[in-house]
């Protein structure tokens, strides 16, 4: 495992190991996998295994300048919900809109609210810190919410607003073309995936998402990892899932 790597491990409170000797197996990876604090640099998440398609033609998501400020323009005019009364700004979406990964969260918070970017703050930071460990820096993705204003208190997002939300995430999805998608956070999975499974029961997984069955993997949501730093373990797991499926598709 490279410095930087372990350098970003350690942000994200992950005590990175290596093994000595060659002989350990694949039940030793798996065993020191389950510990809270000491991780497989490549450790996969169970059932993770999926036939991916062949790498797509050229980036034409990179072209379709119009259609993007088109939605964008039609994001920041919406007035679909309640929640339209009570923002600053909306917050769209940021990053690269060619992106193999397209990271999708749950709804604005205040500070997002005020700089009109997802996934600021020290949620943020954690965030950017983990696409670091698996080798992408925040530019290289792109990050989006289901809500694209804030609800008040920072309260879950209704069925009803969520539902308002979802054509124009639809339509960025459409647009950037992943090859892999990351739910993170337990409503984001949830709404996703239309299910009220909790989410450790959907992480762990890849499911198939909409009509090009683009692989989705569920992990925690940073603001969660920050608050129980005992999880961070399993979140690696995950993104080293993503990690893998992304290698797979090169």
């Amino acid at each position: 495992m490279s410095a930087q790597r372990d350098r970003y491990l350690a942000e994200i409170g992950i005590s990175a190991w290596r093994l000595r000797g060659a002989g350990a197996g694949p039940e030793s990876l798996r065993a020191a996998a389950a510990a809270p604090d000491a991780v497989a640099p490549h450790a996969a998440a169970p059932d993770a295994a999926v036939a991916l398609e062949p790498s797509r033609a050229g980036t034409p998501a990179a072209d379709a300048g119009g259609a993007w400020e088109t939605l964008a323009a039609a994001v920041r005019a919406c007035t679909k919900c309640a929640l339209h009364r009570g923002r600053t700004q909306t917050v769209f979406g940021v990053g690269r809109r060619d992106a193999q990964l397209l990271v999708i969260g749950e709804a604005p918070g205040a500070e997002e609210d005020r700089q009109g970017e997802p996934f600021v703050g020290r949620a943020g930071q954690l965030l950017n810190a983990m696409l670091h460990s698996i080798g992408l820096p925040r530019s290289e993705v792109y990050i989006a919410n289901i809500l694209k204003c804030r609800p008040p208190g920072n309260r879950d997002p209704q069925p009803d607003e969520a539902a308002s939300c979802t054509p124009y995430l639809a339509q960025q999805i459409a647009l950037v073309k992943p090859r892999a998608i990351l739910a993170v956070g337990r409503i984001a999975a949830q709404w996703l995936l239309q299910s009220d499974a909790p989410i450790g029961r959907l992480r762990g997984r890849v499911f198939r998402y909409g009509e090009a069955g683009t692989p989705l993997v569920v992990t925690y949501h940073p603001a969660y990892l920050l608050r129980s730093p005992g999880e961070k373990a399993k979140a690696w797991t995950d993104l080293c899932t993503v990690r893998d499926l992304l290698s797979n598709e090169r």
